[in-house]
């Protein structure tokens, strides 16, 4: 998700051990895991709210599927002609002409 490697991780708690300092550094990453599980609950929360204003027949609904092209896909994509997106070749220009 956030494409970061092992030195990458490694050099950031060598900065958060100099900037914070060795005795606060492991209370700021219990807050941090902290505040990052209240923001999931809160997400949950307001996915299942939404799926209950919403009444019945989104039971399923993902929040994946509101973003506006996975939307479109979904509820316009079955009326598109797959034929007519089909790619035509390009026309191959001969070097000697130019």
């Amino acid at each position: 998700m956030f494409n970061i490697g092992g030195g990458e991780v490694l050099a950031l708690l060598v900065i958060g051990m100099i900037l914070i300092g060795p005795d606060r550094l492991p209370n700021m990453a219990a807050d941090a895991a902290k505040l990052l599980i209240r923001l999931k609950n809160m997400a949950q929360n307001v996915t299942n709210e939404l799926k209950e204003n919403l009444g019945p027949g989104y039971e399923d609904l993902q929040v994946k599927d509101l973003h506006p092209k996975a939307l479109i896909k979904k509820h316009i994509g079955d009326v598109i002609d797959k034929s007519d997106l089909e790619v035509k070749p390009k026309p191959k220009i001969d070097p000697e002409i130019l």
